[in-house]
């Protein structure tokens, strides 16, 4: 069986893109289809070993770092993406709009795993990506939620990575899908019992994960703060932070994994489909702070792994980081809590389900001719 696999973009190297990467060594895609690919060589290995002799990439690449400035576009070039004929199953990993790609023959299985609520841009993250530009702008997003709907419908089947995105597809699209939580190495995540007197916050730099509130909440306090992470609001946040908020950018997973393993406690202030880094955290014995909304639910047990504040406003995360402090955590508890998200449980998962699916389709295709 040929297969392909399609990724909206490949830029930095986080969780989803490990989630792709065991989408790869399950199933071997022969061929691999993307808006853009701009990401660093040692990255693209960790995902794909051969490199980037599988990918093919549509003409937003000439954009190179810039290619989301022409982000009204990109539901036209994943149409215009032409999947190999001998294809037999297309896998799309779809954060915006890798769901929307078209068969090119009637027989190909379309499978699409939803690595969060799609297209934030023009949904969810609306008014925070636009800010007072969304009154001008808003026809153009109407347009595109539009086509947005329209190839949600192009998958045969979705998998969503939490509950909280399954409803957010049957809201906005009004389709049903599986869940299927993303797998989490906790091989590399150990548990350490013996904590240290800092806070831990990890994750892209962009805007809508709100790193703004953690900065903010422990700029008037004592406590110290690492961040670790790249992004384009990096030197902004560096900025307004305080002596006691630490800047690590970019680290390899064996560093990330010492310094949550040693954190006092995890920060989490943006809102995730899944979010995997509270898992980690978790799977280290390091209980989580975090926003109550989103996939956290789902994988942090309130006052017993962590604990949530309400409004993304930095009193009530103050407030949260307070009470955190007066609870007496079990760091073998919360591990416990982290180990039903692991990648066994996964690959046994995604390959059942694929494996159901393609029978089905197989004797319907059958049935047909």
């Amino acid at each position: 069986m040929k297969k392909a696999l399609i990724i909206d973009w490949l830029d930095k190297y986080g969780g989803a893109e490990r989630v792709i990467g065991t989408f790869q060594r399950i199933f071997s895609f022969d061929v691999v289809y993307t808006l853009a690919n701009i990401m660093e060589k040692n990255d693209l290995q960790k995902i794909f070993p051969k490199g980037s002799e599988l990918i093919n990439e549509s003409p937003l690449r000439k954009l190179n770092k810039r290619f989301r400035v022409l982000f009204f576009l990109f539901h036209y070039f994943v149409r215009r993406i032409e999947i190999d004929k001998d294809v037999e199953l297309i896998f799309s990993s779809s954060h915006a709009v890798a769901k929307g790609v078209r068969k090119s023959n009637r027989n190909q299985l379309h499978i699409s795993y939803f690595q969060a609520r799609n297209f934030n841009y023009i949904w969810s993250d609306y008014e925070l990506y636009f800010g007072k530009l969304r009154y001008v702008i808003h026809p153009v997003v109407y347009f595109l939620r539009k086509i947005d709907i329209r190839q949600s419908r192009n998958p045969d089947y979705i998998i969503s990575n939490s509950v909280f995105v399954k409803d957010w597809v049957k809201a906005k699209y009004g389709r049903d899908s599986e869940v299927i939580y993303p797998p989490v190495d906790l091989s590399s995540f150990p548990l350490e019992i013996h904590k240290q007197d800092y806070y831990v916050a990890v994750g892209r730099l962009v805007h809508v994960k709100r790193f703004d509130l953690a900065i903010k909440a422990f700029n008037g306090s004592n406590r110290k703060l690492y961040i670790i992470g790249d992004g384009d609001q990096y030197a902004n946040l560096k900025k307004m932070a305080f002596d006691n908020i630490v800047f690590l950018g970019f680290l390899e997973s064996s560093e990330v994994s010492k310094y949550i393993q040693n954190a006092k406690g995890f920060i989490q202030t943006g809102v995730e489909g899944f979010g995997i880094a509270p898992i980690e955290a978790q799977a280290c014995g390091t209980p989580v702070i975090a926003y109550g909304a989103g996939g956290v639910l789902e994988t942090v047990i309130n006052k017993k792994t962590g604990v949530f504040f309400d409004t993304q406003t930095v009193e009530s995360l103050e407030n949260a980081i307070e009470r955190f402090e007066k609870i007496q955590f079990d760091a073998n508890k919360i591990r416990k809590n982290a180990l039903r998200f692991s990648l066994e449980r996964f690959e046994n998962e995604i390959v059942a389900f694929v494996k159901d699916k393609w029978d089905m389709h197989k004797k319907m295709t059958a049935s047909k001719e």
